[in-house]
């Protein structure tokens, strides 16, 4: 197998911000495999599942703004820390942050171990 492709990961962030679901869903094989270790309910296989994520996303906060903290490769893995922050419709401030574990087939991400998650906002 090829070395991990961190360009393919810049790619996700780009459309991401773009806003546009399709475009993130075409950062991704047809048979493209996510997992989601702390909530295996999520995990799911398929692209076409990837549109309806991230409308749902973009729904919840529509001026979500992603970046990647840090990557490394490992072999055929890539590794990356997530950090997206937005604001929800009702105005309220959504942050969510973790790494994800990928590789990449073809320019494009074919598996993930994902895990993000919305950061809880501090006590007042």
């Amino acid at each position: 197998m090829a070395a991990a492709d961190l360009e393919a990961l810049d790619r996700l962030r780009d459309a991401i911000n773009s806003h546009d679901p399709a475009r993130v869903a075409s950062c991704f094989t047809e048979d493209f495999h996510s997992e989601v270790p702390h909530h295996p309910e999520r995990s799911f296989t398929g692209a076409h599942h990837v549109v309806a994520n991230w409308t749902a996303i973009f729904a919840m906060a529509p001026d979500l703004t992603a970046g990647i903290l840090r990557s490394a490769v490992n072999g055929i893995e890539a590794w990356s820390e997530w950090e997206m922050v937005g604001n929800r419709a009702d105005g309220s401030a959504v942050v969510m942050a973790g790494p994800a574990i990928t590789t990449t087939r073809g320019g494009k991400i074919a598996s993930a171990r994902f895990y993000l998650d919305v950061v809880d906002a501090p006590p007042r």
